[in-house]
């Protein structure tokens, strides 16, 4: 992850559990992915008909909850390593959770 303003590694996850980023490469692709659930959306969509809808934010923080993310993490030596590092992860899970168009892969 390297350092980021923000908190760094956990400020980043504490906007994840909080459904504040929606807009983020990770937040992005797994609500993408949660919109593309029916069953998900039926949820959804039953709470706004019985008069329960909830908030963009809450709505962040459902899709997290549905991907079922487990997070760990690893020290590596350089940025190059890290990179390497996830891309293996990634490919293990089968899924591509970050939404990384338009960003070259990084």
């Amino acid at each position: 992850a390297g350092a980021r303003q923000g908190g760094g590694l956990r400020g980043r996850l504490r906007r994840y559990t909080s459904g504040k980023a929606l807009a983020s490469g990770l937040g992005e692709g797994i609500f993408d992915r949660a919109l593309a659930d029916r069953e998900w959306l039926r949820e959804r969509l039953a709470e706004v008909e019985s008069g329960r809808p909830m908030r963009a934010v809450e709505w962040g923080r459902a899709a997290l909850v549905w991907a079922n993310l487990h997070v760990c993490w690893a020290l590596t030596e350089d940025r190059v390593e890290a990179l390497s590092l996830e891309r293996r992860v990634l490919a293990v899970q089968g899924v591509e959770w970050w939404n990384r168009a338009g960003r070259g892969g990084h």
